[in-house]
């Protein structure tokens, strides 16, 4: 009995490893040798010669160059917590389902099916100087001059949004509609009040895939690259790290200063990443001790 056991999970063990192999292979291929190729070529002096970190300190001596960090970051943090702030308001109300339901959650995702180019575009034609929003309000007397929504933060900031609240919506729609509704009615049933049952309750079980949906939404915000060239100022206020790699690419043409601009760039994710993975562990622990979720 216990060599059939012993044999049969050998067998599993085999079907997992064949499963995972394709798997760790696209990793391979897709992710980690881009990276090391890039941080290889980011060694590389442009004139040839021994390696060096001169792109490096080239960047980070160059305020035109170094800034761009804190501007991507300036961009990416308030878009990732008003997405998902926006989206767990709408998922938390629909969690039980409402009226016209599917309707709604359809106009909501709509933008996926945009794209980023048509949504920015789009955006332009309304939120522009000469777009319908100032014509009406002028139109009707409300302003004398036409409101400067695109071509700076605010642009930048609106395509962003769109782009990326569909996604999290219907992550968090998901997470928090699997929730076992009998532990939000015992809580009722206990005298919590809906703002209790939200904070005490809800709150910690969400909290998890929370900021699972913070940390997609800021990868997706802090690699912001035709939002803003389109919307933005792509030589001003909204010069992310994207467009001084792409700048050092293909206009200057040193493919070794770029790769070291995209190695940066990753650094950074991978930071902002790991720093958000810790404060979701910590949540977990609290959710676990709290809330008593084994």
């Amino acid at each position: 009995m216990a060599r059939a056991q012993t044999d049969e999970r050998s067998e599993l063990d085999l079907v997992a490893i064949a499963c995972l192999v394709p798997s760790l292979l696209y990793v391979v291929l897709m992710f980690v040798y881009p990276f090391l190729y890039g941080l290889y070529a980011s060694l590389q002096p442009p004139k040839g010669g021994a390696w060096s970190i001169a792109n490096y300190l080239a960047f980070f001596s160059d305020p035109y160059q170094y800034r761009t960090i804190e501007t991507t970051f300036a961009l990416a943090i308030p878009n990732s917590v008003v997405v998902v702030l926006a989206a767990l308001f709408l998922a938390y109300g629909m969690r039980r389902g409402i009226w016209m339901e599917r309707t709604i959650t359809t106009i909501l995702v709509l933008p996926i099916s945009l794209g980023v180019i048509f949504l920015s575009e789009g955006i332009l034609g309304f939120y522009g100087t000469n777009g319908w929003l100032n014509q009406m309000l002028i139109g009707a007397g409300i302003l004398a001059e036409p409101l400067e929504l695109t071509h700076n933060f605010i642009g930048v900031t609106l395509s962003l949004f769109m782009q990326q609240f569909p996604f999290c919506f219907l992550m968090l729609l998901g997470y928090i509609s699997g929730i076992d509704p009998s532990l939000e009615s015992s809580a009722r049933m206990l005298g919590a009040g809906p703002w209790t049952v939200f904070r005490r309750v809800m709150l910690p079980l969400i909290a998890p895939g929370l900021i699972i949906a913070f940390a997609l939404v800021f990868v997706m915000s802090f690699a912001v690259f035709p939002s803003a060239v389109m919307v933005g100022q792509p030589a001003g206020s909204t010069r992310t790290i994207s467009i001084a790699a792409y700048q050092q690419a293909f206009e200057q043409y040193d493919m070794s200063y770029a790769s070291a601009i995209a190695v940066i760039m990753g650094v950074c994710q991978l930071l902002a990443l790991i720093a958000i993975v810790l404060v979701r562990r910590r949540m977990t622990i609290a959710t676990t001790m709290g809330v008593g979720k084994r």
